[in-house]
């Protein structure tokens, strides 16, 4: 660091990751202010700078680096803080900087005996629960459901789709080409196996049979009408491992959501396009199965699809320190099981650094749709999509039949169309009354318009302009 760099630091203030000393005569309140950064996001303590600013330094003797050396030995655990002189021009006097990095698989820590957090620009003693919740935090990133020994071998994996991880990893740049083509080599490469072990991670990953020893290898999927659970159009549950459960995932999907698209001349089929972003969507399927909380036996990942929103659920909660507002900007990437997480970005359906809940937003902000909820309630955390407002015509359902599509064909190259004239399409096999359950239904989709009354009347499609408004 330079003098530079200090005084720009300085002139911003102290904040919740910047704090100043005057002298090594405050070490010990320096200590506690790294503890809390230690604790927290990382931060540094200017030694030599005042509160109000003021860059004045101090002479640096051998004893004041004892002095420092020994104070950092009453951290527990032991901490690597980073120390770097910096002196000031034609004074003979420096400012130590005392930089502290976060360690999140590490922290709790404490300075004689006593945790510390950062709020602001204060340094306060950390409350005895926030401190418990650490330390079960540091308990679970050493000894973790995933990388517990599975009740399997090797040989109830899907030899396959080990495989086809390398191939796909290695197309994507993320693994070898060169490595061996053996299953239990790439298990090793992907630490899913220890000591010649298979963990659980490798079990939800690449299991074969999940029944009975893995029932939270889950996925529920539903289709209902209206806004609420009342009534099932369709509903599925299924076991497997967690690349193949995703593939169920996206087939559902694609047979259940409507698709968007302007009724055009010729290009009705070409001009469908699915109401949400299918890459935002996968996106957060993948973070379901990679972040829930796989001990709890009777958790699953689930997909709901209503009339007026999606929805995909995962039992457990946020890392500790994260919000659901965080998920929306910058934020640490913290998995809660980053074995399984490595395979999924081994192989290319996942990123690093926390940005998959950014681009979930992002994706659909850009397809003309609000925002989506990130939602944790009852140990459990989902994330809601909504669509935009919309007229009917621009919402059209992969329940259609052939004939009804073909109305909607005819229809959108010509202004006004009569019942006979539409009726000849069908073919004399198709009884009227069943023609006219068609257009009925379009209409009630409003999709379709009748002008006028009796034999005169015209079939008409209904149109929208920029806005999603009828014409």
């Amino acid at each position: 660091m330079t003098i530079l760099e200090i005084e720009a630091l300085v002139r911003r203030g102290e904040s919740d990751s910047v704090e100043f000393k005057k002298s090594t005569g405050q070490l010990t309140r320096a200590a506690e202010t790294l503890c809390a950064f230690l604790n927290g996001h990382g931060g540094i303590v200017l030694v030599g700078v005042s509160p109000d600013k003021e860059i004045t330094g101090q002479i640096v003797a051998d004893g004041t680096l004892r002095d420092i050396a020994q104070c950092f030995k009453r951290f527990e655990p032991p901490a690597h803080i980073q120390i770097h002189r910096v002196s000031l021009p034609n004074s003979g006097r420096e400012v130590i900087v005392l930089q502290a990095a976060a360690s999140y698989e590490t922290r709790p820590f404490a300075f004689d005996g006593r945790s510390y957090e950062r709020v602001g620009s204060t340094t306060s003693v950390m409350p005895q629960e926030t401190c418990q919740r650490l330390m079960l935090e540091r308990a679970h990133a050493k000894q973790r459901w995933e990388n517990l020994p599975a009740a399997v071998t090797l040989e109830d994996l899907d030899q396959d789709e080990i495989l086809r991880t390398l191939k796909l990893g290695a197309a994507a740049g993320r693994m070898s080409a060169s490595m061996s083509a053996d299953a239990a080599d790439v298990l090793d490469r992907l630490g899913l196996r220890d000591h010649d072990r298979v963990l659980n991670a490798a079990v939800v990953v690449f299991g074969r049979r999940m029944l009975p020893d893995y029932p939270q290898c889950q996925l529920r999927m539903a289709r209902f009408r209206g806004n609420d659970k009342t009534e099932f159009l369709d509903q599925r549950q299924l076991h497997g491992h967690a690349l193949q459960l995703l593939e169920e995932a996206m087939q559902f999907l694609t047979r259940h959501l409507p698709v968007a698209g302007r009724i055009e001349p010729g290009v009705f089929e070409r001009a469908d396009a699915p109401l949400f972003p299918p890459i935002a969507l996968r996106e957060a399927l993948v973070n379901a199965f990679c972040h829930r909380d796989y001990s709890i036996t009777g958790s699953a990942v689930s997909l709901a699809i209503y009339d007026d929103r999606l929805e995909i659920w995962s039992d457990g909660t946020l890392p500790f320190g994260l919000s659901v507002d965080d998920l929306k900007r910058d934020h640490p990437s913290r998995p809660r099981n980053p074995l399984i997480a490595e395979a999924f970005y081994r192989r290319g359906l996942v990123e690093r650094w926390g940005r998959g809940t950014q681009k979930i937003v992002e994706l659909c902000v850009q397809a003309g749709h609000p925002e989506p909820e990130f939602v944790e309630q009852a140990g459990a955390l989902g994330v809601r999509f909504l669509p935009t407002a919309y007229i009917a015509p621009h919402r059209v359902g992969h329940d259609l039949t052939t004939r009804q599509r073909r109305i909607l064909q005819t229809l959108a190259g010509r202004q006004d169309v009569t019942f006979g004239e539409l009726r000849s399409l069908a073919g004399p096999t198709v009884a009227v009354r069943t023609f006219r359950d068609d257009l009925l239904h379009l209409k009630r989709l409003r999709m379709i318009g009748l002008r006028g009354r009796g034999r005169g009347a015209t079939w008409f499609i209904v149109r929208t302009d920029g806005n999603n408004r009828a014409e």
